[in-house]
């Protein structure tokens, strides 16, 4: 099996030099973003920076694109919350895996305020697990939305009218506070 290194070379080889100075700049221009949503849906820096490479990998393997008013930070926008959210759901299943064969440890925490930072920290994973278990597009619409993008970029992204983008802001939220108090009360 080959190794991301391997397969970045070889598709670097089938690319000419202008258009790699081309996804150079596309990459320059929306790193940030892509891994700015990554880290705020995941909560890992490192992950986050992962992900966001795996996406800039596929934009680079699909390069030069051949279609016209190809909306590229749609895509990749749409990429990273893909992998972002398939993260967490692998995660998700990872966690209750080692849960039952008992390799489950707690991070450490700082002397300061345990019970405070052991509640941000439990919040924060029942929003991960409540935007899991949601309908993967108003997954997207709360992420992108809570990551401050606006409602004519969330439009643009979802190739929906920016009209329609507060109703299903609203219909979103409704289903995440439905599933985040499910999973609220499950917990002891």
């Amino acid at each position: 099996m080959k190794n991301l290194k391997t397969e970045v070379a070889e598709t670097a080889q089938t690319h000419s030099h202008a258009s790699a100075s081309e996804f150079e700049a596309l990459f320059m221009e929306h790193w940030a973003s892509v891994y700015r949503i990554l880290h705020r849906l995941l909560g890992d820096p490192s992950e986050a920076e992962d992900l966001a490479l795996e996406t800039f990998f596929r934009l680079y393997q699909r390069y030069p694109l051949r279609e016209k008013e190809f909306n590229i930070g749609g895509w990749l926008y749409r990429v990273a919350t893909n992998l972002g959210l398939h993260s967490i759901r692998s995660w998700k299943r990872r966690e209750r895996y080692e849960l039952a064969a008992g390799k489950y440890a707690l991070d450490q925490t700082p002397e300061e305020h345990p019970a405070e930072i052991l509640a941000n920290e439990e919040e924060r994973r029942f929003v991960r697990l409540a935007l899991a278990q949601m309908n993967e597009r108003q997954s997207q619409l709360l992420i992108m939305r809570h990551s401050g993008m606006s409602y004519k970029a969330i439009a643009e992204v979802l190739k929906l009218a920016p009209t329609s983008i507060g109703p299903l802001l609203i219909r979103a939220e409704r289903e995440f506070e439905r599933h985040y108090r499910a999973l609220t009360q499950e917990e002891p």
